[in-house]
């Protein structure tokens, strides 16, 4: 089984690109600073994070696009996919990324460290909706 869980915060705005040929698709990367703890490095100090690179596709990277921002924490599953390529100087270069299956917000979009994005319509804070003022409902008990 590979399937990943990893909850961090995003080190940088998503790159995006739009994929070439008969079904075009948004293809997102981004690198998640993941906290490591009570781990030391080898020179003695404690790192603090994991940097991870994670990249969503389709539908997953048009959401990217559109709402991850560098700073946010969010909360990804996904699957480890290893890879390896040729560079220009002749070295083989290994990768290992997270292929993300579904992603979230971890934290509420009042903690979000990009405020002037527009909030989505009717919701304020976490999942509450915005009742216009003089809008009154007879059944409500609270008038």
């Amino acid at each position: 089984m590979n399937r990943i869980i990893l909850m961090g915060r995003l080190t940088r705005d998503p790159e995006v690109r739009y994929s070439q040929g008969e079904h075009v698709m948004a293809v997102a990367r981004y690198t998640l600073a993941v906290d490591r703890r009570g781990r030391r490095n080898q020179d003695g100090n404690e790192q603090t994070a994991d940097f991870i690179n994670c990249v969503a596709f389709d539908k997953a990277g048009e959401f990217t696009e559109k709402y991850f921002r560098q700073g946010m924490r969010v909360l990804i599953y996904g699957r480890i996919q290893t890879g390896s390529y040729t560079n220009k100087d002749g070295n083989r270069v290994y990768t290992t990324d997270i292929i993300v299956d579904e992603q979230e917000f971890a934290d509420s979009r009042n903690v979000s460290s990009d405020n002037s994005r527009p909030a989505s319509p009717n919701v304020v804070g976490d999942s509450f909706m915005n009742i216009s003022d003089g809008v009154a409902d007879p059944d409500l008990p609270f008038n």
